[in-house]
């Protein structure tokens, strides 16, 4: 009855042991952020464009059919999803730290001793009439670890951080693929819109070198006039091979990210039918420590540095460690399992501490510490460079959109130029300088407001992404 009161008390006071910590962890810091982003629109809408699921965000029929078909078979999509397969067995075995461990054992031992040895010499002294020395024992052990200071209970921390990171991490790939396919295929309608207009300035310049040869005939212009005329009939055909050869790289590029062998990509749709989206709320920069992916991950290795710390500094610590045997054990084969006769059973406990360790274990708590504030000015880094890339991404889309309304009406100016250039040429009010002048300024015009279509279109993808969108 006292050997029981005695246990039970042990245990209590092992239970109570095991809540203390024996380190204190650093609470995840609260970053400086602004009330709004800069270039943001001031409204009173706290809600943001990232909320809003990437199907509903991205709505052109083949772009979703690429973006689905990149998170399902993109390469680096698959290693996340391994990775956190990974972590999540390594989370569930940490959960068995708690368990004693347990090992069965069963061993036999023959040894002919020197007749000159004790062994030997106790063996004719005994008589028992045989030179060998035999051990037959069949047992179980079992080994415990009290975890007095936290040590497993950190582990297990650990092991949980580390696994949800994983699963942060498969967001922020998703988000980042979704991003670059969307702007990957603006890209692509940028390319087919320039390809388009180089092949039609190409047939506008075979129009007027055709007029000018006819004068030429007539005499009316000299051969200088044809050499232009051709000049910039070539120039306009050297860009269709070029914008030929981005396409097919740009196809490829697409069909890779999408987990496909290099192959055509079909249309359904041209840059012009693109809308840009005229809301894009940003919400409140303080939501963004939730919702993107790498903050949150940056704020999970916190959790992973504190529990490093208390591990560290748990290890400088007396352990108390249990273990019992128990079993079977016999000189003779004959006897091995002969009950109860052959039984044995044995109960340890022993406490360690460590002392001289060439100051290893304080050294390691130092490294832990030191680690854990590097975590923590990595986590502010990380904020920092996430309202940076919002603010970054709302300015261009302010000024492209500035550009935008710009180019457009130069454009515009250019194709009536470019008309009325062709008509005055054609009634010999204008000389073919002004024609091929202005069929190479509407040109270079057309070709500038298809790329800032394409970046208008670009940032806004990079908006949705850097404010944490895409994983959803």
């Amino acid at each position: 009855m006292k050997n029981y009161i005695k246990g039970s008390v042990l245990i209590l006071v092992l239970a109570v042991l095991s809540a203390c910590k024996v380190s204190k962890d650093v609470e995840t810091p609260k970053p400086a952020l602004p009330e709004t982003f800069r270039s943001a629109v001031t409204t009173g809408d706290t809600s943001s464009i990232a909320e809003i699921q990437w199907k509903s965000f991205f709505t052109e029929a083949t772009l979703q059919k690429l973006i689905d078909s990149a998170i399902a078979k993109n390469y680096d999509m698959q290693i996340a999803v391994k990775n956190i397969e990974e972590s999540q067995l390594l989370f569930k075995q940490v959960k068995w730290n708690y368990v004693p461990q347990v090992d069965l054992n069963v061993t036999a031992n023959s040894q002919r001793p020197s007749d000159n040895s004790i062994n030997g010499l106790s063996l004719k002294q005994n008589n028992i009439g045989s030179k060998h020395v035999e051990d037959y024992s069949a047992n179980v052990a079992i080994s415990w670890e009290a975890d007095i200071w936290g040590k497993i209970h950190n582990q297990q921390r650990s092991a949980l951080a580390a696994y949800l990171q994983t699963q942060e991490a498969k967001k922020a790939i998703q988000t980042n693929i979704v991003a670059s396919v969307s702007q990957g295929y603006y890209n692509l309608l940028m390319l087919d819109a320039q390809l388009d207009i180089a092949q039609k300035n190409v047939k506008l310049n075979d129009s007027t070198l055709r007029i000018i040869k006819l004068q030429y005939d007539a005499g009316q212009v000299t051969s200088l006039a044809i050499q232009q005329a051709d000049a910039q009939k070539q120039a306009a055909e050297q860009l269709v091979p070029q914008f030929e050869q981005n396409i097919a790289i740009q196809e490829n590029a697409l069909r890779i990210l999408t987990g496909a062998l290099p192959d055509k990509i079909e249309r359904s749709s041209n840059l012009d039918a693109m809308v840009i989206p005229t809301n894009v709320a940003t919400g409140v920069p303080s939501a963004i420590v939730s919702r993107r992916p790498d903050v949150r991950s940056a704020e999970l290795a916190l959790m992973i540095a504190n529990s490093k710390v208390g591990i560290s500094k748990a290890q400088m610590y007396p352990a108390l460690r249990i273990t019992a045997q128990g079993g079977v054990n016999s000189f003779k084969a004959s006897n091995w399992f002969n009950i109860p006769a052959s039984l044995f059973g044995v109960v340890a406990g022993s406490v360690v501490q460590p002392l001289l360790d060439h100051k290893q274990l304080k050294t390691d708590y130092e490294v832990a510490q030191v680690d854990r504030e590097k975590t923590v000015l990595q986590f502010r880094q990380s904020v920092l460079n996430a309202v940076g890339e919002v603010s970054d991404a709302l300015v261009k889309i302010d000024k492209l959109k500035s550009q935008q309304t710009i180019a457009a009406s130069r454009v515009n100016t250019l194709q009536q130029a470019t008309k009325n250039a062709d008509l005055l040429f054609k009634n010999g009010l204008a000389t073919y300088l002004e024609v091929i002048t202005a069929q190479g300024n509407v040109l270079q015009s057309e070709l500038e407001l298809a790329s800032i279509k394409r970046d208008e279109l670009s940032a806004v993808s990079d908006l949705y992404r850097s404010l944490g969108g895409g994983w959803k």
